[in-house]
């Protein structure tokens, strides 16, 4: 199953609920892009309504650092052309629904990073502002690449590729295990109570979320429902 679809026509998210048989909380997913229409914003918002906990990203605190890599899609959105915008929680989040974020701080984030070689940390610095500027000029259309395109559980020899990346490993190993262990905590507390538990985070960390709940808690996806991140004019 993926959870972002890459076209030639569009790009797609699947928000994927993951229930268990004998327990009436229920986890849906919402794989973000963090530059996407506003339409693909408005939708998860609706969604989220209809939820009674949020689980959300986003690094705590601010640093140097990760204000560069944040560049690579804080540019985009500034060619009101390209009909992008970027997520920003007082867009995304309802009011009526409490918010937890178990996410690293700035300062863990960066710590992570450099744990990486020198030159591998500095490229990332450098790259992401490039990367920001392609992003702008080539509007949408900069999206329509298959290698965006996110699997659950895949075994492809990227997939496989990617496992061993470091720069993967530095970027989403803590916070995926924070993550993790804050939807652990949920379930221990509340897993008798009927309520939807709703999980906003990028993309590239859904993969680890699913395995996750399967592995640690019994969970499956029962249901999974496309919302259209981005077409290109």
């Amino acid at each position: 199953m993926q959870i972002i679809e890459v076209t030639g026509y569009a790009v797609r998210s699947a928000v994927i609920t993951m229930r268990r048989r004998d327990k009436p909380l229920e986890f849906v997913i919402f794989p973000m892009l963090h530059v996407a229409s506003p339409t693909f914003y408005s939708q998860v918002r609706s969604r989220l309504k209809e939820c009674d906990l949020i689980v959300l990203e986003g690094i705590r605190g601010k640093s140097a650092g990760v204000s560069a890599l944040t560049l690579a899609y804080r540019f985009a959105p500034r060619r009101r052309r390209n009909g992008l915008q970027e997520q920003r929680d007082e867009v995304l989040i309802p009011d009526s629904v409490p918010v937890i974020n178990p996410d690293v701080t700035a300062a863990e984030a960066i710590a992570d990073l450099k744990t990486l070689p020198r030159w591998m940390y500095l490229l990332l610095l450098i790259g992401a502002p490039v990367m920001g500027l392609v992003f702008a000029l080539r509007g949408p259309r900069a999206f329509l690449d298959e290698d965006l395109a996110v699997d659950d559980l895949p075994a492809t020899l990227r997939a496989e590729w990617l496992a061993d990346d470091p720069v993967e490993h530095a970027m989403c190993d803590r916070r995926d295990e924070r993550l993790l262990g804050a939807l652990g905590e949920i379930y221990a507390e509340r897993a008798d109570e009927p309520i939807r538990v709703a999980v906003v985070y990028g993309a590239g960390h859904v993969p680890a979320i699913v395995s996750g709940l399967m592995e640690r808690h019994g969970y499956r996806p029962c249901e999974a429902q496309w919302l259209t991140v981005m077409i290109p004019a």
